[in-house]
C-alpha cells in the first residue's frame, strides 16, 4: 500500500518546516511507503522556497506544486488529488491544527474497508459566538442542502482511491469539497479530535471569507433559495389581497379616509428590499452558470518537483508550460 498526502499552503513560511518534521516522523515510524505533495496556492512570502527545500532534502518521498497566483483552497486541493498516486490518499493543512498524529488512527480505520475516515475537531478554544454561529449554520444548512453537512468536520480526511477517483470525476468548477465529500458517499466513518493551535501565523479565515464560505456551501447543493421567491410571491400576493379587502370594507364601513403615508413607504421599502434579495440570489445562480460554462482551469501551474497532476482539457496548456 501506498499512501499520499496532500497538503495545501497559503503563506505557511513560518511552520512549513515543523509541520513537515512532525508529518514524516509520524509516516517513518508506521513504516507506510508513502509521497507528500505540498501544494504552493500562491504564496506571498517564502513558502515556495521552503518547499524547494523539503523536495531537495528529501527527493524520493517529497514534491510540490506551486500556483501562478492565489486561485483558494479548493483548486489546491483538487491539484493535490490529480497529483497524489497512493492506495489512499490523506488531506491535511500545513498550520498544525490537523495533528499528523492521527494519521494512525486514520489507517486502522482504512484498513477496516472504510473508503473515508473522517477527523471531526472539537470547538475547545474557539469564540463562544463563533461557536454558536456555527451551529446555527450547521443547523440551518442543513434543511435547505441535498447532502449532509457537520460541524466541526472539514478537509483533514483519508479518501480511498475509489474516493479520490469518484471526486476527480466531478468536473465543475465552483467547487464546495465539504459537501462534495458527502455527495460521493461510499463507506464513512468519522471520530473525534481535540481542537489543536495553530503552529505559527494568523488564520487565513477572516469573518467574511466565512461569510462567503458559508453562501457557497449554501448555494452549490440545491436551487431551493429560487423556489423560495416563489413561495415569497405568492405569500406577497396572498397579504396584499388581504389587506385591499380590509381596505375596502373599512371605506366601506367608515368612508374614505386620508391614505397612509408610513403603509406607503413601509410597503415600498419591503417590497424593495424583498425584490433585491432574490436579484442577488438569482444573479448568483447565473453567476455560477456563467463560471460553468466558461471551462476555464481552476488553476495554473508556475512551477511544479516531479509529475505534473493530470489534467482536464482546459488544464492542459496550463500544465504543460509549467517547468
Amino acid at each position: 500500500m501506498k499512501l499520499s498526502v496532500v497538503v495545501p499552503c497559503y503563506n505557511e513560511e513560518a511552520v512549513v518546516t515543523r509541520f513537515d518534521a512532525a508529518l514524516r516522523a509520524v509516516l517513518e515510524r508506521l513504516g507506510v511507503t508513502y509521497e507528500v505533495c505540498y501544494v504552493d496556492d500562491g504564496s506571498a512570502d517564502g513558502t515556495l522556497a521552503r518547499l524547494r527545500g523539503l523536495a531537495q532534502r528529501h527527493r524520493a518521498t517529497t514534491r510540490y506544486l506551486s500556483f501562478s497566483r492565489n486561485f483558494g483552497k479548493e483548486p489546491a486541493m483538487l491539484a493535490g488529488l490529480r497529483a497524489a498516486t497512493g492506495d489512499a490518499v490523506i488531506l491535511m493543512d500545513a498550520d498544525l491544527q490537523h495533528p499528523p498524529e492521527l494519521i494512525e488512527r486514520m489507517l486502522d480505520l482504512y484498513q477496516l474497508g472504510h473508503d473515508q475516515v473522517v477527523a471531526k475537531r472539537s470547538r475547545d478554544g474557539d469564540r463562544r459566538l463563533r461557536t454558536a454561529l456555527s451551529r446555527l449554520y450547521y443547523r440551518a444548512v442543513n434543511t435547505w442542502v441535498d447532502v449532509e453537512l457537520t460541524d466541526g468536520v472539514g478537509d483533514f480526511r483519508l479518501l480511498s482511491r475509489k474516493a479520490v477517483d469518484a471526486l476527480l470525476s466531478l468536473p465543475e468548477y465552483n467547487r464546495f469539497s465539504k459537501g462534495l465529500f458527502s455527495w460521493i458517499g461510499f463507506d464513512t466513518v468519522t471520530f473525534d479530535y481535540r481542537n489543536a493551535a495553530r503552529g505559527a501565523g494568523e488564520t487565513k479565515w477572516r469573518f467574511g471569507s466565512l461569510v462567503n464560505y458559508g453562501i457557497d456551501g449554501m448555494l452549490s447543493f440545491n436551487c431551493r433559495p429560487l423556489r423560495l421567491a416563489i413561495y415569497a410571491g405568492l405569500g406577497l400576493a396572498a397579504l396584499a389581497t388581504v389587506y385591499a379587502l380590509w381596505i375596502i370594507g373599512a371605506a366601506v364601513v367608515g368612508g374614505v379616509t386620508a391614505p397612509g403615508y408610513v403603509t406607503l413607504v413601509a410597503i415600498i421599502v419591503g417590497l424593495g428590499g424583498l425584490q433585491m434579495v432574490m436579484l442577488g440570489l438569482i444573479g448568483e445562480y447565473i453567476g455560477r452558470i456563467y463560471y460553468e460554462t466558461k471551462r476555464r482551469p481552476h488553476f495554473l501551474l508556475k512551477e511544479a518537483d516531479g509529475p505534473h497532476p493530470a489534467p482536464e482539457t482546459a488544464d492542459a496548456a496550463a500544465g504543460a508550460r509549467a517547468r
